[in-house]
């Protein structure tokens, strides 16, 4: 998890994984639409590789580099456990704002 997220934390990378999203593209594409030069593309493309998030597939002189899904499905699975905790605190922040403006209305009815 933590090569992962280390990939993740340099914003070129995670603009990588972004493109990616959208199916795979060449190491060219990657660096024509990040505005980098392709060594800059590549090196980060090696990164995210040994993190497992991405996959190259050489065609021809070409090598085509798409998004692994294993990596993000375990990323998401340890999120969910975060989004548990915090979807129990808003249900439970829910229920108290809903009585505080139950005991309000009580107070406001009072003549």
């Amino acid at each position: 998890m933590n090569s992962i997220l280390s990939a993740l934390a340099e914003p070129n990378r995670l603009h990588i994984v972004e493109l990616l999203r959208d199916g795979p593209l060449t190491v060219g594409e990657i660096a024509d639409r990040l505005g980098l030069h392709q060594p800059q593309a590549s090196k980060h493309l090696r990164v995210l590789s040994e993190a497992g998030l991405v996959e190259m597939q050489p065609v021809a002189n070409r090598r085509i580099y798409r998004l692994r899904p294993q990596p993000l499905m375990e990323l998401d699975a340890w999120l969910a456990s975060f989004r548990r905790i915090w979807e129990e605190r808003f249900d439970r922040l829910d229920e108290y704002l809903l009585e505080l403006q139950k005991s309000e209305q009580k107070h406001d009815d009072k003549p």
